[in-house]
């Protein structure tokens, strides 16, 4: 192979490894704004995700416009403000969303629905009223123009409705009486002065400036003529004049400290010189700092911290030696559990118990008398558009048998809970002896895409 030749495809697999190399950097950020889910204190771009999210608190984004990502696992932002009504009359409907931030899948919707009303009647457009008499003509010579006009009472609209059609009408006029005498430019005048005493390095040339006046003939008073078309002045450039002041402008930064952490992301202090260019021709020295914070890159995790697992279900109520208790006032105990998961070597525990205790009664399927609850709030919309309904019940509640509510231990006076689930029924409503359901349609939803 000729030295061309292998020179070529050197360079061809140099330019494909750093494409490749790069394909997954980010623009990398200390933070993660829980309520809006926006990135904040910028870090620096070119930094491959892996490192970024060697911190779970960092955050990044793939190009300038993405959406901010979090490098912690899923977890849903607060929700966001209620919309505005999805329409001005009658009933139509809220939404307000929130956003999954993280690696991974949140469970439950982005988007909650719920029905509103702007005003209770929609808009009701009126009539116009007969057109009034033609105005004087616009013009004091040759044609000009005249107009009419009406008004939308006849009805009045109602409820912010309006009138269909125009307001006003326009026609051409004639006056019958002769035009003005129109200006036109008399002779230039003398070159003024240049407007600067130097040229710069790139051949920019100053200029001189002359000007005319609309007087060959001027415009007549009465009637009155249009003044002259076109510039009242003109330009031209300025040569042999010496070069001006020429200001420094920085130079590249420079490493000049060491990174401010010891895992992830962090800080470094950079300089620049003023030498590109240095002042020249009297120029001023640049202005601004020669120092300032820069990003760099440990490329090591940062500690991190356990956090609880939600709580095991409690243990089924019993007591030691399996005594009976069951449908009885005999108390036992339940037990439940959590795990702390997540901590890293050198990550700290979590703070609290893993495990809970408490005294209970056993009512699982024992049978007691119930009683209708009230009616609940209405819920939201099933569909945050298209057609959705509402709905709202009434649940068959158990009276719970008049145990002790607390109970005297070997250490402290104990509060006791129910536990289990009992067979309980009402009196029948519209043949149902459990729960009652109630639904609506919710209206004006937006249409969906």
């Amino acid at each position: 192979m000729s030295p061309v030749c292998l020179l070529l495809v050197v360079a061809i697999g140099l330019v494909f490894t750093l494409h490749f190399a790069k394909s997954d950097d980010v623009m990398c950020y200390e933070a993660v704004n829980e309520k809006t889910g926006e990135c904040e204190e910028y870090l620096g771009d070119g930094v491959p995700k892996e490192d970024c999210c060697l911190n779970s608190k960092y955050g990044f984004r793939r190009e300038t416009h993405d959406q901010c990502q979090s490098c912690r696992s899923a977890e849903w932002t607060e929700w966001g403000s209620w919309s505005l009504c999805s329409v001005s009359c009658e009933e139509g409907v809220h939404t307000r969303r929130r956003t999954c931030l993280g690696q991974g899948n949140c469970p439950g919707n982005s988007v909650e629905v719920k029905t509103c009303m702007v005003r209770e009647c929609c808009p009701e457009n009126g009539g116009w009223s007969i057109w009034s008499l033609w105005s004087p003509c616009s013009a004091t010579c040759k044609t000009g123009r005249t107009q009419r006009t009406r008004q939308c009472n006849n009805p009045r609209p109602t409820c912010g409705g309006r009138c269909n059609g125009p307001e006003k009408e326009v026609d051409i006029c004639e006056t019958y009486l002769p035009c003005p005498i129109h200006g036109q430019w008399g002779n230039w005048g003398p070159w003024q002065g240049c407007s600067s005493t130097c040229k710069n390095e790139l051949g920019t040339q100053p200029i001189q400036k002359r000007f005319r006046l609309c007087n060959n003939p001027e415009p007549s008073h009465s009637p009155p003529g249009n003044q002259c078309n076109g510039n009242v002045g003109e330009n031209r450039v300025c040569d042999n004049l010496p070069f001006c002041a020429v200001d420094g402008e920085w130079g590249a930064w420079r490493r000049d400290s060491e990174c401010s952490v010891t895992c992830a992301v962090g800080r470094v202090k950079e300089k620049r010189s003023c030498d590109s260019p240095s002042p020249r021709y009297g120029g001023r020295y640049c202005e601004g700092s020669n120092t300032r914070n820069a990003i760099c890159n440990t490329k090591v995790p940062c500690p991190v911290d356990g956090q609880w697992t939600e709580w095991e279900s409690w243990s089924k109520c019993s007591r030691l030696a399996n005594d009976l208790i069951r449908c009885r006032p005999r108390v036992g105990t339940q037990v439940r559990k959590r795990k702390c998961d997540g901590t890293s070597p050198d990550g700290k525990w979590c703070e609290g118990d893993y495990r809970q205790s408490r005294t209970c009664y056993d009512i699982d399927n024992c049978r007691l008398n119930g009683t209708w609850s009230e009616w609940s709030s209405w819920g939201l919309c099933s569909s945050p558009c298209g057609w959705a309904e509402r709905t709202r019940h009434r649940d068959c509640l158990g009276v719970y048998p008049d145990y002790p509510k607390q109970v005297e231990g070997a250490i402290a006076i104990t509060e006791v809970v129910f536990s289990g689930t009992p067979r309980v029924s009402c009196n029948s409503i519209d043949g149902e002896t459990k729960r009652l359901e109630e639904r609506v349609e919710c209206k004006n939803l937006p249409t969906c895409t």
